[in-house]
């Protein structure tokens, strides 16, 4: 083959070209994590210009803030649940209680030497009570936004779907259903 070919048949196969290179990388260790969080909401028994969800704003290496909802690490004895609740607590100060599940999130990153996968369980809960404080040391800002305006706040994609879906559920909560006729058996 000459040196012509050979180029080319490189420049048509990349994996061949740096499979070297690859293999000079050290593999990296890979972890699994599991997180839980929520989306609190007051005002769910009033009308729906009134309803509003507690976020989390956090700032990203590049010095921007980023809205989000309130997750954290699943603790030893912990439902996913329990830390929904304990992690809306910690992050916003709110106290609220789980009434459905949202889903879950799966993403990958790297991170100190490692590739971590991560699932987040997410919760529509209820506000209970409580004053929004961001004393924890991974929040930036918390902030009272109007369930219209999620779509438009939240940083990820992915969390702008949860929005959508508990929007669809709490529709669901208020809606009465067909009306029964009083005194017809």
């Amino acid at each position: 083959m000459s040196a012509g070919e050979s180029a080319n048949r490189s420049r048509r196969n990349p994996r061949r070209r740096n499979a070297r290179a690859e293999s000079d990388k050290p593999k990296l260790r890979t972890v699994r994590e599991t997180s839980a969080g929520g989306l609190v909401v007051d005002g769910l028994d009033g009308p729906p210009a009134q309803r509003c969800a507690a976020l989390i704003g956090r700032t990203d290496r590049r010095g921007r803030l980023l809205w989000s909802l309130p997750k954290g690490h699943i603790e030893q004895g912990e439902t996913a649940e329990q830390t929904a609740m304990r992690e809306v607590a910690e992050e916003t100060g709110i106290r609220g209680s789980v009434l459905a599940s949202l889903g879950s999130i799966d993403y990958w990153f790297v991170t100190e030497g490692r590739r971590v996968h991560k699932t987040v369980h997410h919760y529509l809960l209820r506000f209970l009570g409580g004053e929004l404080s961001d004393e924890d040391v991974e929040v930036t800002e918390v902030a009272w936004v109007p369930l219209s305006e999620l779509s438009s706040r939240l940083a990820y994609a992915d969390e702008r779907k949860l929005a959508a879906i508990a929007s669809r559920l709490i529709e669901g909560m208020n809606d009465p259903g067909p009306e029964t006729p009083v005194g017809r058996e």
